[in-house]
């Protein structure tokens, strides 16, 4: 199982299966016509870390593994879908089981490439699919307002949780995304139980065509990167079609291709470290004979409960984490030479994990 899920969302022919065929190497039908894609088509990927295979080859290690990230493929989604237009409520529901949206934008013309609405323009293309997470969500929120307005009559603990789901309610039907409201803590631990959608983060992808490379951009995507900054969301332009080919390639030759097309790493990477950020997450190492390893986990983790990643008995029968800095493991040549100099520290249960820092944890 992987640690964490994006949803590709997008209207119709905006490039959503092709660029999810390049990330997963899969084989999701990518066609010109809405709805060649109904079940939604999983996919997990690697996610590309340098440092995986260096310590690997200081500490001997059989095996390399590398953190994952699962992308999930959801059908075009087309107005009216929150209504059950197309195949509406059947894809609403796969997004919310994921932990992030990765919204594809069509950013490029091409007259053989048709578009639902018969011309380009991102940003109504946005709001289309925005609108349509809000009505869904909208939906959630009134269902779930009417019980609780019925048992908040004899349970009076569910006062604060009603009272939330009605500013919510009424933001909605402001045709505001619950993400644009400012919640405390304790607020988003009330609303833990209801995975509403506009509640998710949202990285644009935008999906420019081989003219726009190496610079990756047009008035297309300026357009959607003012329109993200303003909602504080992020964009990866992408050129879906340049991944598809990337992906077909040997390894070995995918740099010498990139660079060939003045990049310095593919679309992919770059949407996976944009993902892996957005969600706040970061990884540790660990390394050893058998296997060299990332584990994902939260900025701000304490290493007691980031030992519970590796296994619920070492968090439980925790003791301590010999912890060494990415950088000084590397140059020192490893635990031992990490060691003598006194880069190996000692942390106790509450050390907050730092991204890269390569833990041997101690336990009964």
């Amino acid at each position: 199982m992987s640690e964490l899920s994006c949803g590709i969302v997008g209207l119709p022919n905006v490039g959503k299966s092709t660029l999810f065929n390049a990330i997963t190497s899969g084989a999701a039908e990518a066609a010109n016509f809405p709805f060649c894609t109904i079940d939604p088509n999983k996919g997990i990927v690697h996610v590309p870390d340098r440092r995986l295979p260096k310590l690997g080859t200081i500490s001997g290690s059989a095996a390399i593994i590398p953190a994952t990230l699962e992308f999930v493929d959801i059908a075009g989604l087309v107005e009216g879908a929150s209504k059950g237009e197309g195949l509406g409520n059947q894809f609403l529901t796969n997004i919310r089981d994921t932990d992030a949206i990765l919204h594809v934008v069509r950013c490029f013309d091409d007259e053989n490439v048709v578009h639902v609405a018969g011309n380009v323009d991102p940003i109504r293309d946005i709001e289309i699919i925005k609108t349509e997470l809000i009505l869904s969500d909208l939906q959630a929120v009134e269902n779930i307002h009417g019980r609780l307005e019925k048992q908040v009559k004899t349970k009076k603990e569910l006062q604060s949780t009603f009272d939330l789901i009605g500013k919510i309610k009424e933001a909605l039907e402001n045709n505001l995304p619950v993400s644009s409201l400012s919640l405390t803590q304790e607020q988003e631990e009330l609303l833990r139980p209801y995975p509403l959608l506009t509640r998710k983060k949202v990285l644009y992808v935008a999906n420019v065509s081989e003219k726009d490379l190496p610079g990756m951009t047009n008035p297309y995507v300026e357009k959607v990167v003012a329109y993200a900054a303003r909602e504080g969301n992020q964009v990866v332009p992408i050129c879906a079609k340049i991944e598809e080919e990337i992906a077909q390639l040997p390894k070995e030759e995918r740099a010498e291709f990139l660079a060939s097309i003045g990049l310095e790493e593919s679309g992919l990477d770059r949407l996976v470290k944009a993902s892996f950020a957005m969600l706040g997450l970061i990884t540790f190492l660990t390394t050893g004979p058998m296997e060299t390893r990332a584990w994902t986990i939260k900025q701000g983790t304490p290493a007691q409960l980031a030992a519970g990643k590796i296994h619920t008995d070492i968090q439980k029968g925790f003791v301590r984490a010999e912890v060494i800095a990415y950088d000084d493991f590397i140059s020192l040549g490893g635990r031992n030479g990490a060691k003598e100099k006194g880069k190996l520290r000692s942390e106790g249960k509450d050390y907050i994990v730092k991204d890269g820092d390569v833990i041997l944890f101690l336990h009964h």
